[in-house]
């Protein structure tokens, strides 16, 4: 299988530990930032790393847009210079195009400019973290759309020793399950004849009120 490749513009925090983390999945990454000083962390982990503008039309087509799987914009602080650069990639034929966001106000105007999907990561830990530590029966937290997370539960008490299929998970709670998680090993997709156990967490996908009804 060919290797993925993604061109990172932004070389702040978040495209930093990007750079990092789609290294250690053996991807071909291209670094670019308009700061020399900032590319020069991520020279080990990069096959390509750039200085340049990239509100430059010249500069973004140099850099042969349309061979990446998908193109990162992070580059959140300069909002203005953010759209500028999602609207460059879209009309260089960027195959994906994704955002960092700071807010819902900016990834509104990201998903007008061309974005694919915009990420906001600041919240999403923000909501994580509130979440978790605001239930001893919720564990983590992933947000997936600005509606609906992935939750780790306890298994609730009134579960324990009955099935799926008996409890009718998904039509009386409006919930997912995607899996369990024993002594930290996890089972994707039980079948609907999975007793339950009380020593078991359970990962569902829905809505955060929902999911409040369930452990409360």
């Amino acid at each position: 299988m060919a290797k993925k490749s993604f061109l990172i513009i932004g070389m702040g925090t978040f495209g930093h530990h990007l750079c990092r983390e789609l290294a250690k999945q053996r991807c071909e990454v291209m670094a670019v930032d308009a700061v020399a000083e900032a590319v020069e962390d991520v020279l080990s982990l990069v096959v390509s790393a750039k200085v340049g503008d990239c509100t430059n039309e010249e500069v973004l087509r140099s850099f042969g847009i349309p061979n990446f799987d998908a193109c990162f914009v992070c580059v959140s602080s300069d909002f203005k210079n953010s759209l500028q650069i999602t609207s460059l990639l879209k009309e260089l034929g960027a195959r994906k195009v994704i955002c960092k966001a700071n807010d819902d106000i900016h990834k509104k105007f990201l998903l007008r400019n061309g974005a694919d999907f915009v990420i906001y990561p600041e919240m999403e830990a923000a909501v994580s973290i509130a979440v978790s530590e605001s239930s001893d029966d919720i564990f983590d937290c992933i947000p997936m759309t600005a509606e609906y997370s992935i939750y780790e539960l306890k298994v609730p008490d009134r579960w324990v020793g009955k099935s799926i299929l008996e409890l009718s998970v998904r039509s009386k709670y409006h919930l997912n399950i995607l899996g369990l998680k024993t002594g930290g090993v996890i089972q994707p997709m039980p079948g609907a004849d999975h007793v339950f156990k009380a020593d078991e967490h359970v990962m569902v996908m829905g809505l955060v009120e929902d999911v409040r009804r369930l452990v409360h």
